[in-house]
């Protein structure tokens, strides 16, 4: 199983000194990947509830964020092995020309070390800021990504569809990676495993509950796969990861708890059919610190667990 990380990208912690830092460590250390996330804004009085805290309010941290594909292309600038990748980009905040340009021109500027997370989205302040419907986004989103392929993969290039329309043109560079950079789809339920299969090379959920669900859900992805005759099968899983002093007993979620246990579970993801495991440890994540320094030294305990 590969082990990426996230970089310091939100909040105080958001500097050119620390992403600089982060991301060469992190590939001296061994990592595989370093990742990054969007976000628009952080709506005073937002019309939908953030989906991962119990409360529904957005972390404080999302007040700045560094944007996700200029972030990559500065850290490719200083690295040389390391995937830079994303999740996830909102593809409704983009159109596919320009998204298919500024992906590629990573590519290019990385020697071909782009990874892209994508998903549908589900903020409408977001979506209202970046001026697109919030209606029909699935439907967006699946007329985008064949958009965004098509921009990759042919030359000319032509696309006329219900949203987009492409006429016919010479659009460079293409990317390095043939026949494109990796996409994996962020998301949850069966329309998500369909858009995976037909659009990309794996699934990127967010978080886990229970390893239970988290294996039935791979199991479901992989029957998709399976039926469509497709060989998706990577699993790009971003998951929180906090290390205790002590282990917190039965109440105990995974990836947090001692180095041990989450070692442990590390193992555990990878023999449930994680491919890839992308760890977003507090001292990283929303940290409000502008220290990177207890973030680096997570980083190497991290990948000594995981490893």
């Amino acid at each position: 199983m590969k082990i990426g990380i996230s970089l310091p990208q939100l909040g105080p912690q958001a500097t050119a000194e620390n992403l600089i830092r982060a991301a060469t460590r992190a590939e001296a250390l061994g990592y595989d990947s370093v990742w990054v996330l969007e976000r628009l804004l952080w709506p005073l009085r937002p019309q939908e509830p953030y989906p991962v805290t119990p409360d529904g309010s957005l972390p404080e941290a999302y007040q700045i964020v560094l944007d996700p594909i200029e972030t990559l292309t500065f850290v490719a600038a200083h690295t040389k092995t390391v995937r830079l990748a994303t999740s996830v980009l909102v593809l409704g905040y983009h159109t596919p020309i320009e998204f298919a340009r500024r992906v590629a021109t990573l590519d290019v500027l990385s020697n071909g070390r782009a990874t892209i997370g994508v998903g549908v989205g589900w903020s409408r302040d977001e979506f209202e800021a970046a001026g697109t419907p919030f209606a029909r986004r699935g439907a967006r989103a699946d007329e985008f990504l064949q958009a965004t392929i098509d921009l990759w993969t042919k030359d000319p290039v032509a696309f006329d569809g219900q949203f987009y329309r492409i006429p016919e043109s010479r659009v460079g560079p293409k990317p390095v990676q043939k026949p494109h950079p990796p996409i994996y789809i962020a998301g949850f339920g069966q329309y998500t495993f369909d858009r995976a299969v037909k659009f990309g090379g794996g699934w990127n959920p967010s978080g886990i509950s229970s390893f239970s669900d988290l294996e039935a859900m791979i199991k479901q992805f992989h029957e998709t796969a399976r039926r469509a005759g497709s060989n998706a099968t990577e699993v790009a899983l971003r998951a929180g990861a906090a290390v205790l002093g002590q282990s917190p007993g039965e109440s105990r979620q995974p990836l947090v708890g001692t180095l041990d246990e989450i070692k442990g579970d590390i193992r555990r993801l990878g023999d449930i059919g994680v491919t890839e495991l992308i760890l977003t440890p507090p001292e990283i994540g929303f940290n409000m610190s502008p220290s990177i320094e207890p973030a680096l030294t997570r980083l190497e305990q991290l990948i000594t667990a995981a490893k």
